[in-house]
């Protein structure tokens, strides 16, 4: 019973994080469990530190990070505060 309490309040934190993020967007190019190399061209998230994938974020916002596909993913986080993009980050990586 306590292995199902503690997995349905890390569920519940995880989705109450990411409620600022729509993460469905970022899946479809870096994969479900983030493993994909989006378009073939970006580093694999999920080998990134949280706090790589939070500078990444904010850098692509702010148009300071980012190669190919700069421009395609300024669009994507455009939308959403540093905390957002922040508490997103918390969610994927390492």
């Amino acid at each position: 019973m306590k292995k199902i309490v503690t997995t349905i309040v890390a569920l519940t934190a995880t989705t109450a994080l990411m409620a600022g993020v729509n993460a469905g967007a970022c899946k479809g190019c870096h994969g479900a469990d983030w493993s994909k190399k989006a378009l073939g061209k970006s580093k694999v998230v999920s080998n990134l530190s949280h706090a790589e994938i939070a500078t990444a974020l904010k850098g692509y916002k702010a148009g300071t990070f980012g190669g190919p596909m700069k421009g395609l993913m300024k669009g994507q986080v455009a939308k959403y505060s540093d905390a957002d993009l922040d508490a997103f980050a918390q969610t994927i990586g390492k």
